[in-house]
C-alpha cells in the first residue's frame, strides 16, 4: 500500500490522530486517469492521504470486443469490461472498501474517456488531465509555478501566470514525436525494453536524430542500431525526445526561471529529464507519484468537490437557447439564390472574400464569392474528401489550404472573369488564378494589390487599383459602370453598416442574447451583399430581434454573471458540435465573434473608390497590426475574459499563422486576457486533433478557478 500525506492544510498526524479516528466515517475519493496506453488509479481518505495507486500498461483484450452486447460490466470480455475488473482489484488490493459504492465520489480523466465508459465505472464527473495534473502537483507541492507532463499521446505544458492569476497551458497537437509513443517505437526497434532506456544511455554521444517526425525519427535510428553502440543511440534518440517535447510545447516556459515539475509516464525516463533540464537551464524535479499525477489530481478534485458540492450554484440561465431568427432566414435564402440559383441575364463573377462587393453589385453582375462557396459544401464530407481526391490527382497536397482544395477538385459554375486581392491570402490569390487558367484564360483574372498595411499612401495606391479593376470589369463583362449605381451600393452599404454597427452595441453591452455557435455564420464583414438592400434589411431584421431578445431576458441574467468569450476567426463549417461544447458542455458563452465586427468608417458616396480602400484596409484582416487593435477594442468593449482562436491549417493560414499568434498573445496578455488556440481545420474534420475538447476542457476550468475560486462553477450567494 502506497501512504503519503498531501500537503495542504488538511494534512494530519496519522500518529497523533490514530485514536480518534473514526474509521467507519472515513470517506474516500477515487481518481482514474485512463490514457492512450495506460490506465492509473489514486486513492485518497478523508484526511488528504494516498491510500493506494496504481498505473498499468493497456492493450485490447484477445476477444477484439469494445464492449459486450449485453449489459454485465464485469466479465472481463471486452475492453470496458476488463477496465472495471482493473479497477474493482485496485480498490480490493487497497484493503480499505468492499464495494465501489463505498467510494464518496470519483473523478476521471484522460484521452480515453468516452461516453460508454460510464455505464462500466460510475463516476461523478470528468476534467480535462490538464486541469488533473495542475490539481495533483498542486497537492504535493502548493507553490508549483511550471509543469511538464509528457504520456503516451500527448505533452502538455502548465505555467502559472501571475499577473492573469491563473494557469495557462500548451498541448501537442497531431504529432507522436514528443510522446512516450516515440520512445515505445525506439525501444522496439533497439529490442531493448522501455523502461531500461535511461539505465544504458551514453551522455556523451554525439548522434543527433529528427526532432521534428516520430516516424522520421524511428527510421533514422533504425539506420545507426548496427553502426553505434547502444548507449550512443539510446543517448541520441533521448535527446530528441527532449528537444521535440520543447518545440511542442516549451514556448510556454520561454522566459521562465524556476523547477519545473515534470509529470508523466516519459518522466520515469531520467536521460529526457537530463536533457530537458540542459535545453531550459531550469531545474527539472521529478516527483515520487510521476506516473499518476493526473489520477492523483483527479481524487484531490473529487475531495475538493464534495466539500463545494452543497454550496455550487446549478448552472442555469448562462446559454441562450439556440433561436429561430428571421434574419438568419433571409440571409439563407439570399444566400442560396446567389450561390445555386440560375439568373443567365447577368455576367458571373468570381470573387474572393475581400474585394468589395459594393463595386460588383454595382456594375450588376452574378457574384459568387468562392472561399464561401466551399464552405457549403462542407457539411457533405462525402463531397469534399472527393474534392480533395481531384485536388491530389492534379497536384495540390494537403499543404494546400482545405478551402482552395475543395475549389481545385469541384466543377465550378464558368465566370466571365475573376477579381481577387494580393493580401491577405497569396496561396489563394494564386490558385483562383490557376482555376481562371482553366476556366477562360489569365487574362481574365485581375488581382486588386492590397497593401499590408493601411500607412502612407496605401490608400491612393488601392483608390487607383479599384478604379483599374472596374476598368477590368467592364472590359471583361461588357457593362458599363454607372456612377449613381455606385453611389447608391455605397449609400446602401453605410445603411447597413449602421444596424449592423448597432447590433454590436446591443450585444457588447447585454448579457449573452444569442448563441456563438449560431451568430458566427453570419459573418457579416464577409458577405457580399454589402451594397444591396437585401443586406440593410437583413440587418435591420436582425437589431429589431436582439432588442426583443435583451427585453426579454430582462434583469434575469447580468452581464457579469457568466463568462464573455470572444470567437476570432472562422469555425469548423463541416460541424457546430465544438462550439455547442464550448457553450453548452462547458458552460461558456460566446458573446461574440471577429468575423461580425463593423470597424470601417462609413463610405463617401461622391468619393467611392477612396472610401472603399479605406473600407478594404480597415475590414481587420489585411494587417495584423490594425487587427490586432480591433480584437482588444471590443475585449475592452465587451468585457471580455477569454478569446478562441480556431487555427485553421495548425498556423499555415495567414490569417492565423505564428507571428501573428505570437503579436495577439503578447497584447492581449497586457489585458490579462488568455487565448486560447484551437488547431484544426475548418473544412477537412479528419485533421482535427483528438486533444481539441480536452484543450477547451482545461481552458474553461481555469476560467472558471479566476472567476468563481474553483474548477466547478458559481457558488451560492
Amino acid at each position: 500500500m502506497d501512504l503519503c500525506y498531501i500537503n495542504d492544510n488538511n494534512v494530519y498526524n496519522r500518529q497523533e490522530n490514530k485514536q480518534t479516528e473514526n474509521v467507519a466515517m472515513e470517506k474516500f475519493y477515487l481518481g482514474i486517469d485512463v490514457g492512450s496506453t495506460t490506465v492509473k488509479a489514486a486513492l485518497v481518505d478523508s484526511y488528504g492521504m494516498i491510500r493506494h495507486t496504481l498505473y498499468q500498461r493497456t492493450r485490447p483484450i484477445d476477444s477484439g470486443r469494445v464492449r459486450c452486447m449485453g449489459t454485465c460490466s464485469r466479465c472481463g470480455a471486452c475492453n470496458f469490461g476488463q477496465l472495471r475488473q482493473v479497477v474493482d482489484r485496485f480498490l480490493v488490493e487497497a484493503g480499505v472498501l468492499k464495494s465501489f459504492e463505498e467510494i464518496a465520489c470519483t473523478v476521471v480523466t484522460g484521452s480515453q474517456i468516452v461516453e460508454d465508459t460510464h455505464d462500466f465505472i460510475p463516476f461523478d464527473f470528468q476534467v480535462s488531465e490538464v486541469t488533473a495534473h495542475v490539481a495533483g502537483a498542486r497537492y504535493f507541492h502548493p507553490d508549483v509555478k511550471a509543469i511538464l507532463d509528457v504520456g503516451g499521446q500527448d505533452s502538455k505544458s502548465m505555467v502559472y501566470n501571475e499577473s492573469m492569476k491563473m494557469w495557462n497551458y500548451k498541448m501537442s497537437g497531431i504529432c507522436a514525436a514528443g510522446t512516450g509513443a516515440f520512445l515505445d517505437s525506439v525501444a522496439l526497434k533497439l529490442g531493448v525494453p522501455v523502461e531500461e532506456m535511461a539505465d544504458r544511455v551514453d551522455y556523451d554521444t554525439k548522434l543527433e536524430f529528427s526532432s521534428v517526425c516520430a516516424v522520421l525519427s524511428a527510421t533514422s535510428i533504425n539506420k545507426f542500431k548496427n553502426r553505434f553502440p547502444l548507449g550512443e543511440i539510446i543517448g541520441g534518440a533521448c535527446r530528441a525526445q527532449a528537444r521535440t517535447i520543447m518545440s511542442g510545447v516549451g514556448q510556454l516556459f520561454f522566459g521562465y526561471k524556476g523547477p519545473i515539475m515534470f509529470q508523466g509516464g516519459v518522466a520515469y525516463n531520467h536521460a529526457v529529464a537530463h536533457y530537458l533540464e540542459e535545453i531550459t537551464g531550469n531545474p527539472i524535479v521529478t516527483p515520487k507519484y510521476n506516473g499518476v499525477m493526473g489520477a492523483l489530481g483527479a481524487a484531490c478534485l473529487a475531495r475538493e468537490f464534495m466539500n463545494l458540492k452543497g454550496n455550487l450554484k446549478s448552472w442555469t440561465t448562462e446559454v441562450p437557447a439556440m433561436r429561430h431568427l428571421e434574419s438568419a432566414n433571409l440571409r439563407s435564402r439570399t444566400t442560396r439564390l446567389d450561390f445555386l440559383g440560375h439568373d443567365d441575364d447577368k455576367p458571373m463573377v468570381w470573387r474572393n472574400l475581400f474585394f468589395p462587393s459594393e463595386i460588383l453589385n454595382a456594375l450588376g453582375v452574378r457574384a459568387l464569392t468562392l472561399e464561401t462557396y466551399a464552405a457549403l459544401f462542407a457539411r457533405n464530407s462525402r463531397r469534399v474528401k472527393t474534392n480533395f481526391d481531384h485536388a491530389a490527382c492534379k497536384g495540390f497536397s494537403a499543404e494546400t489550404c482545405s478551402f482552395l482544395r475543395v475549389l481545385e477538385g469541384m466543377n465550378l459554375p464558368k465566370p466571365a472573369c475573376c477579381v481577387s486581392t494580393s493580401q491577405p491570402c497569396q496561396q489563394g490569390e494564386r490558385i483562383f488564378r490557376d482555376l481562371m487558367r482553366s476556366n477562360g484564360g489569365d487574362e481574365l483574372f485581375f488581382s486588386l494589390q492590397t497593401p499590408p498595411d493601411a500607412t502612407g499612401n496605401s490608400v491612393e495606391h488601392l483608390a487607383a487599383d479599384l478604379e483599374a479593376s472596374v476598368a477590368f470589369l467592364e472590359k471583361t463583362t461588357g457593362l458599363k459602370m454607372d456612377a449613381g449605381r455606385l453611389a447608391e451600393a455605397c449609400e446602401l452599404s453605410n445603411q447597413a453598416r449602421d444596424y449592423s454597427f448597432m447590433c454590436n452595441q446591443v450585444r457588447y453591452q447585454s448579457p449573452p442574447l444569442i448563441r456563438g455557435g449560431q451568430a458566427i455564420y453570419y459573418a457579416a464583414i464577409f458577405s457580399q451583399l454589402w451594397g444591396r438592400a437585401e443586406m440593410v434589411d437583413i440587418q435591420k431584421q436582425f437589431y429589431d430581434e436582439l432588442c426583443r431578445i435583451r427585453d426579454g431576458i430582462g434583469d434575469s441574467v447580468k452581464r457579469e454573471d457568466t463568462h464573455r468569450l470572444l470567437w476570432l476567426h472562422l469555425p469548423p463549417f463541416y460541424d457546430s458540435t465544438l462550439l455547442d461544447f464550448v457553450e453548452l458542455t462547458c458552460h461558456a458563452p460566446i458573446v461574440f465573434e471577429e468575423v461580425n465586427y463593423i470597424g470601417w468608417s462609413k463610405l463617401d458616396p461622391k468619393d467611392p473608390y477612396r472610401s472603399l480602400a479605406r473600407k478594404v484596409l480597415t475590414t481587420g484582416f489585411m494587417d495584423p497590426t490594425v487587427r490586432v487593435k480591433a480584437i482588444l477594442e471590443q475585449s475592452r468593449g465587451m468585457g471580455i475574459n477569454g478569446c478562441i482562436l480556431y487555427n485553421h491549417g495548425f498556423g499555415r493560414c495567414s490569417m492565423s499563422d505564428s507571428s501573428f499568434v505570437k503579436y495577439l498573445h503578447e497584447e492581449l496578455s497586457k489585458e490579462n486576457i488568455p487565448l486560447l488556440v484551437l488547431d484544426g481545420d475548418c473544412m477537412d474534420a479528419s485533421t482535427d486533433p483528438c486533444s481539441t475538447y480536452t484543450k477547451v476542457s482545461a481552458y474553461v476550468e481555469a476560467l472558471n478557478e479566476k472567476k468563481f475560486g474553483n474548477i466547478f462553477g458559481p457558488l451560492k450567494k
